[in-house]
């Protein structure tokens, strides 16, 4: 079996097959790679997302993994919050942590975001070059009801790539406003940074 981690270039383009597969083979030694790089991207995106969205609304994480993202969201407060993934080995993982209030595996290339009034969703690390392509944004935006604000990150290889922002700059001249932006760390280890986005549905 092909061994992945980050000396491997996670965020080289793939098709969805290979991205399920890098996750899938990744997913038990998934947290101890990224601490291990000092991974930013989700306490960070928690962090916007809490200066529009209250702690006691319903958040979903959107592409929650081995739930990073939900370790993220309980340290600073919130407790309604569910996670969705495309990986049963990396939702697996995310089970074990106890943390969320449901966890579902959805479909790539489906966007379902459950029937909750999601005050905000969460996508650390997901809509990114190696993850989830660039029309996911969009997808994710349609999905979502007005007045909703969706917090993602992208990292440093995700914006160099023109699909990526040419899909961003498209969704905020209709569907979202743009009420955060911010460079920072993403993994420091790597000396790669990430924009922590926070965009709110019209």
């Amino acid at each position: 079996m092909k061994k992945h981690d980050l000396s491997t270039n996670p965020w080289e383009r793939k098709t969805v097959e290979e991205t399920v597969d890098m996750y899938r083979v990744w997913a038990d030694h998934y947290d101890t790679d990224l601490a291990q790089s000092g991974y930013e991207s989700p306490i960070r995106c928690a962090q916007a997302l809490v200066q529009f969205v209250p702690t006691e609304s319903d958040i979903l994480d959107f592409g929650c993994g081995t739930g990073l993202a939900g370790i993220a969201l309980k340290s600073i407060g919130y407790h309604n919050f569910d996670g969705i993934d495309v990986t049963a080995e990396m939702m697996a993982q995310a089970k074990e942590k106890s943390i969320y209030r449901t966890l579902t595996l959805g479909e790539p290339g489906q966007i379902s975001l459950g029937d909750r009034p999601y005050g905000g969703i969460i996508a650390a690390g997901v809509i990114s070059r190696g993850a989830a392509p660039a029309e996911t944004l969009d997808a994710v935006l349609q999905a979502m009801p007005a007045g909703a604000y969706l917090a993602f990150s992208y990292n440093d290889p995700t914006l160099a790539d023109p699909d990526y922002l040419d899909v961003l700059a498209r969704v905020q001249t209709s569907l979202a406003e743009k009420v955060f932006r911010e460079h920072g760390p993403h993994l420091p280890a790597k000396n790669m940074g990430a924009d922590v986005i926070v965009l709110r549905r019209r």
